[in-house]
């Protein structure tokens, strides 16, 4: 059976505990009380010794910490020092700091030390809320990521090398349940989804958690096949079948012989090609070109296709009695969009796959970079993934992979000038306008934020967000 990539189990998880710091009691006891309501159990500490005291005797999930202590009340220094600190103690422990400054400068610099975020003295109860839950759940993410990364290195020794199916999404858990149900058997499988989805993966697996394991396993592409090539590559051919054939071949039928072949691009075979195929699949019988024997195999096929072959049998393009014989199963692969709480493990599998490649074993994702997977839209689904985490690895300096290590390019406008924002998601869409209202403005904040309808400390954490450079 296939055996899902999963945390340990946990019979009563602890509630998340929130660490809040500041030097004034009522802003400690209304952070309280609005923290309990929403679930958090709240610690406090009124200095930054008290904070790093807090942390030496329990387990927190998140500080929420002043900048402004006793000692130093206007400057922030303090807490800019303690929060050097905290990133020292954990890198991955979420920090929010909050200021009661008319202007953002402290606020950002403390992002640039490390702060995941920051909210402005007198808070918004349900913004605080948001941004608490926002970075609880990255940072969660985050330790998964890593967790993880440790993790596929002992699971590729457990698979011998093969490519485990990461993800725990609701989106792949249909598709895990059927992989472990049909696996065991030698019924042909169909696998469907857009390209990049991972289709061979899925078909590794199949073979992998079958009686077939230990026999060979074969993958051609069978769409891209010319019909000069396709008898010979699938069935094989004796010597003098043709004029370049000096020797015998086998074909992939033979090759595959009692364990599984992978025919993939299934649905971009000709007609004609079709036809000789089912032939062979109704009688286990193959007739290499240019003999006369017949020779019968074993072979379960799994076959992929990202092209919709029932429209296609309606239009003529796929034979209907060669898609019943190849779908007793079919496996429909989600894209990359309707599973996006599977990238931060997707991430970590690849990033760690390609840090042994590279003999950096110990690179890890920054927090930023991790946002920025979580915004793309990736249209490539997990194929593209895959390589934008190799890209970065080989960008990366030292042992963490940044956001701009990423290189991802956001969708612009389209051809002819025209941005077809209707193709957009939201985040896309705000992303172009913060743009777009920052050109107009040569790059001043003030000014595009006020054509933006935010304030600037709003538009500081969109910029951060997203990224984006130049701002002044």
């Amino acid at each position: 059976m296939v055996s899902p990539v999963s945390e340990p189990a946990a019979s009563s998880p602890r509630p998340t505990r929130i660490l809040v710091a500041d030097d004034q009691p009522d802003v400690l006891e209304a952070l309280r009380l609005l923290l309990k309501r929403d679930g958090y159990t709240v610690v406090s500490a009124q200095s930054p010794a008290g904070v790093k005291a807090t942390l030496d005797a329990e387990d927190v999930d998140l500080v929420l910490m002043d900048l402004n202590y006793a000692r130093d009340t206007t400057s922030g220094r303090e807490g800019l020092d303690l929060l050097g600190e905290l990133r020292a103690r954990d890198a991955l422990l979420p920090v929010v700091v909050m200021t009661a400054w008319g202007t953002v400068e402290g606020a950002v610099e403390a992002m640039r030390l490390g702060a995941r975020d920051y909210v402005q003295k007198p808070w918004d109860n349900t913004r605080l809320l948001a941004t608490l839950r926002t970075q609880l759940e990255l940072a969660r993410a985050l330790r998964r990521s890593r967790r993880l990364e440790e993790e596929n290195q002992h699971l590729r020794r457990e698979q011998g090398g093969r490519s485990p199916l990461v993800g725990e999404s609701r989106a792949m858990q249909p598709v895990r349940r059927l992989i472990e149900r049909v696996a065991p058997s030698s019924a042909p499988v169909l696998v469907t989804g857009e390209h990049g989805t991972g289709k061979e993966v899925v078909a590794r697996l199949l073979h992998a958690a079958s009686p077939r394991a230990d026999r060979p396993f074969v993958a051609v592409n069978s769409g891209g096949l010319s019909e000069g090539v396709f008898e010979s590559e699938l069935f094989g051919h004796v010597k003098g079948a043709f004029t370049d054939a000096k020797a015998d071949r086998i074909g992939c039928f033979e090759l595959a012989d009692g364990g599984t072949l992978f025919l993939d691009e299934i649905g971009n075979m000709p007609l004609a090609q079709q036809a000789k195929l089912l032939r062979v699949l109704q009688t286990g019988e193959l007739h290499p070109v240019g003999s006369s024997r017949t020779r019968r195999v074993d072979v379960r096929v799994v076959s992929a296709t990202n092209v919709d072959l029932g429209k296609a049998v309606v239009e003529g393009r796929f034979r209907e009695d060669l898609l019943y014989r190849l779908n007793t199963v079919e496996v429909q692969l989600p894209p990359l969009r309707e599973r996006r709480e599977d990238i931060p493990l997707l991430a970590a599998h690849f990033l760690a796959a390609q840090g042994q490649r590279y003999g950096r074993p110990d690179i890890h994702l920054a927090p930023g970079a991790l946002e920025a997977l979580l915004a793309y839209p990736w249209p490539g689904n997990v194929r593209e993934l895959e390589h934008a985490v190799e890209r970065a690895l080989l960008m990366a300096v030292g042992d963490r992979v940044e956001a701009e290590d990423l290189l991802l390019k956001r969708p612009g406008p389209a051809s002819g000038g025209a941005t077809r924002l209707e193709e957009m998601t939201l985040e896309e869409v705000e992303r172009y306008l913060i743009e777009r209202a920052l050109g107009r403005h040569d790059g001043n904040v003030s000014e595009a934020a006020k054509a933006l309808g935010l304030s600037r400390s709003a538009l500081y954490r969109r910029l951060q967000y997203y990224g984006i450079k130049g701002a002044r």
